[in-house]
Order: structure tokens, then C-alpha cells, then sequence
């Protein structure tokens, strides 16, 4: 949990804010056709239901108010894949500084397969 202190009082962010944020700002990114399971729980829950869950592909590590996150895509065919590395960490970066003033470490995104 990210705790940040305003003049108002303590506010608590959890790890499920971080990746649905996260989430809804990788999925408008173009060039992306998919967020990929990033472990055998994520995959089995994903073929067991016939959908992905909610948070899949995003691991997000907060240590010391610090957010670190990684995530694992697909790229859709034919896109520069370098542009679309740097437009996810970037948006990434401005969603959450955005809505929620939560200052991002790093961003780690690991290209796993090429969509046709």
C-alpha cells in the first residue's frame, strides 16, 4: 500500500487501485493487443474462467513509497515496438501522478509476443 498526507489527512492506496489504473491506461495504449499472464496462477485462473482477470500482466512492488512496476504485452503486428514501450511508460507514469499523485520509480515493460 502507497500511503501518501495532505492538509485533508492520510491517504491509502492499495496494490488493486494501482493495476486497475494501470490496466485501464495500458489497454488505450496503441500498438498493444494484449496484457499476458505473468505467472501460473494468472494462467490457470485465465483458462479456468475463459477470460483474463483483472490485473493480468501487472506485477507492481512498493517498497518504501516507492511504486515499481513491470508489465508483460503483446504487440500488435507491423508497430514500432520501441515507440510503444515509451508511450506505455509514459502514460503509465502520467495516469497515476495524475489521479492519484502517486510518484512511479520505475516502469518495466517486457514484450513478450508479436500478434498477428
Amino acid at each position: 500500500m502507497v500511503v501518501t498526507e495532505n492538509y485533508l489527512g492520510k491517504i491509502v492506496f492499495t496494490t488493486d487501485y494501482i493495476k486497475s489504473v494501470v490496466s485501464k491506461t495500458v489497454s488505450e495504449c496503441f500498438g498493444v493487443a494484449q496484457m499476458n499472464c505473468t505467472n501460473l496462477k494468472q494462467y490457470i485462473f485465465s483458462k479456468f474462467l475463459g477470460k483474463p482477470l483483472p490485473g493480468t500482466g501487472i506485477n507492481v512492488k512498493i517498497e518504501e513509497n516507492k511504486v515499481k512496476i513491470s508489465l508483460h504485452i503483446s504487440v500488435a503486428y507491423g508497430i514500432n515496438i520501441s515507440a510503444v514501450v515509451k508511450s506505455i511508460k509514459n502514460k503509465v507514469r502520467f495516469a497515476l501522478a495524475e489521479t492519484a499523485g502517486i510518484p512511479v520509480h520505475s516502469v518495466s515493460v517486457y514484450v513478450d509476443e508479436v500478434k498477428l
